[in-house]
């Protein structure tokens, strides 16, 4: 599954730059998680980064998007694939 960052959100800027994938980016109120990039930081470490380093826990994991480990890995694959194209 993707994460997904609440309106609980106060821009202090960390998870962007923890996110293996480029997955965050800051959006008009908020910092922004694009599930087509989210992996849970499968494939990169155990624990999905901008979650631990999230100073006021606002990143849950997105139930409307269902993904196994083994899809998560398979997407970070491509995406360490895309880069070193």
């Amino acid at each position: 599954m993707a994460l997904y960052i609440t309106d609980q959100c106060i821009n202090c800027d960390v998870c962007e730059p923890a996110c293996p994938n480029q997955a965050i980016t800051a959006g008009a109120r908020i910092y922004e998680i694009a599930p087509s990039r989210c992996t849970e930081c499968v494939g990169h470490f155990d624990e999905p980064q901008c979650v631990l380093v999230c100073p006021v826990e606002c990143i849950f994991v997105d139930p409307a998007i269902p993904e196994t480990r083994e899809e998560l890995l398979a997407k970070a694959e491509h995406l360490k694939s895309e880069e070193t194209a």
